[in-house]
């Protein structure tokens, strides 16, 4: 089947009422104990975690990611761009009026497709990133396929065109920067592992660390020949060692118990000695825990 034939089969299914099967479950239980924010765009959901703290949520394709925009007295961050199914930096602004700028947990497309639309972005000095911000047509494309699409996709927006924007970092970090939003100071951890760009963002005041993909309830995705699962156990000591009170996740859930690391460690040796069995997949093979999985190499 061709990408045309899937999407028109899934855009069928839409009409219809049918609904690809990972979306049957939503709306996600856990959302009702946050405050939710009314915004016109609808393929997006945005709760207020605290003040000046929102997730963005998108419900409506199978990544289920969220991003978080951080607002400070003087300017405001935005922890990754999502999808670019629908323009983000709209609908940021209609949130806070203060100046924008980007940070990625990492630069895989669900992460960035909207980065093209901002002017100041900080990005991990690697050649991962360097190699992603080129922008991508074929990781673009996958997202939207059969079964990828739960609900309708926003009005004008073009299948045929998708893809991930270049996009121009005009800041490099490496690690251990700290970003001063007024009032509200944010510190990047290198957290590699996932991939060679990943990062944490650690609010200290508040105790809060911005996981990206480091950990997320779900099946963690670590089949990817950038992924390195030693320096994905020691990141995740590293994340432990924060005793942070409060995760926000990049996808599914916003808001994660950070007593969940110690068990993702635990977790991960016993997978890596070889006590865990696997549920073998088409693609991978999935270790399975209570609220997570990791998907790795067959």
């Amino acid at each position: 089947m061709n990408l045309a034939a899937g999407i028109l089969i899934a855009l069928l299914a839409s009409q219809s009422g049918q609904k690809p099967e990972w979306c049957r479950a939503l709306p996600r239980p856990e959302y009702r104990k946050l405050e939710r924010v009314d915004v016109p765009d609808k393929w997006f959901e945005v709760y207020r975690i605290r003040p000046g703290l929102f997730a963005i949520y998108e419900p409506h394709q199978q990544e289920e990611i969220i991003s978080y925009l951080i607002v400070g007295q003087k300017q405001a961050l935005l922890f990754d761009t999502g999808m670019g199914i629908s323009n983000i930096k709209k609908m940021v602004e209609g949130l806070t009026q203060l100046p924008v700028s980007v940070m990625n947990s990492h630069t895989h497309n669900d992460h960035v497709s909207d980065n093209w639309r901002f002017s100041r972005i900080y990005g991990m000095d690697t050649p991962f990133t360097r190699e992603h911000a080129k922008g991508s047509v074929a990781a673009a494309q996958e997202e939207i396929g059969p079964d990828a699409i739960c609900g309708e996709l926003p009005a004008g927006f073009d299948a045929k065109s998708y893809a991930v924007k270049p996009f121009h970092i005009t800041d490099w970090i490496h690690g251990g920067e700290k970003v001063d939003l007024g009032g509200h100071v944010l510190e990047v951890i290198s957290t590699p592992g996932h991939t060679p760009d990943s990062i944490s963002l650690w609010d200290a005041h508040d105790r809060l660390l911005f996981t990206g993909d480091m950990y997320y309830p779900g099946p963690i995705f670590l089949f990817r020949p950038e992924t390195d699962l030693d320096a994905y156990e020691v990141s995740i000591k590293k994340m432990i060692s924060m005793r942070a009170q409060l995760l926000l996740t990049a996808h599914n859930i916003a808001v994660g118990d950070p007593a969940d690391l110690p068990r993702v460690l635990a977790a991960m040796k016993q997978v890596r000695s070889g006590k865990i069995k696997p549920v073998k997949a088409e693609h991978w093979s999935e270790y399975k825990f209570q609220g997570f999985s990791f998907l790795l190499k067959k």
